[in-house]
């Protein structure tokens, strides 16, 4: 996906990107090559695929969910900041939190965030189910792409999203997790909204986008489940 591409089928996304916009999307992308020889932060260099498979994929989130009437955003095992760096990035006026278990990760977030001049986010070193423990009910939306299996990423977001408002799960093909997943769903007291299934353009893979809503507010202990489940941090 060229840059050209890439405008294009934002537009299709209606995202329209300005000249900063632009700009930091590329020095975010030369950052990711630079510190990519030094870490592990993503197997994906080619600029064209980047654009497509990070940026762009990114940004379907906006397929699912109106990004311009959301305020607080926490992304989950954002990795090298996919997609909340790009999110933030897009839709600038959105509060976001990265959250990631590895330290390393963490240092290069800071350092993109300082270089782009970003405002209103920050990327915290934690494991998800800790940090959930002391920031339930804080974020209009929880995210995550390709991080663990569905029923994991129920449990661990869910304590942090406001009551009526969304997770959205970035996957695949998710036609295995979402088995056996309506008990969890009736712990956590969810609601399946809306599943949006597509092809990523050019290359054709499939990807799904699953929201769920947050039905009500109690009183349980968030998570319920975490002494007994074995995964890795998130």
């Amino acid at each position: 996906m060229t840059q050209s591409n890439f405008k294009e089928e934002l537009e299709k996304l209606n995202i329209n990107l300005t000249k900063q916009m632009e700009d930091q999307l590329e020095k975010y992308y030369l950052m990711l090559i630079e510190y990519n020889k030094i870490m592990n932060l993503t197997s994906i260099t080619e600029k064209e695929a980047v654009y497509l498979k990070h940026f762009y994929d990114s940004l379907t989130l906006n397929k699912i969910i109106d990004l311009n009437k959301i305020d607080t955003l926490c992304d989950i095992g954002t990795g090298a900041g996919f997609p909340g760096i790009v999110i933030k990035i897009v839709f600038p006026h959105i509060k976001i939190t990265l959250i990631d278990s590895l330290n390393k990760r963490i240092q290069f977030l800071n350092q993109v965030i300082k270089e782009l001049g970003l405002k209103d986010i920050e990327a915290i070193h934690a494991r998800v189910e800790e940090y959930g423990v002391k920031n339930r009910e804080k974020y209009d939306l929880v995210t995550a792409r390709a991080v663990a299996p569905l029923n994991i990423l129920l449990e661990y977001s869910i304590p942090l999203v406001k009551e009526s408002k969304y997770f959205v799960a970035m996957k695949s093909n998710v036609m295995e997790e979402l088995k056996n997943i309506s008990y969890i769903s009736k712990e956590l007291d969810i609601k399946k909204e809306k599943v949006v299934e597509f092809l990523l353009p050019y290359e054709n893979s499939k990807r799904t986008l699953l929201c769920y809503k947050k039905m009500n507010k109690t009183n349980k202990k968030y998570p319920r489940r975490y002494s007994v489940i074995k995964q890795k941090p998130l």
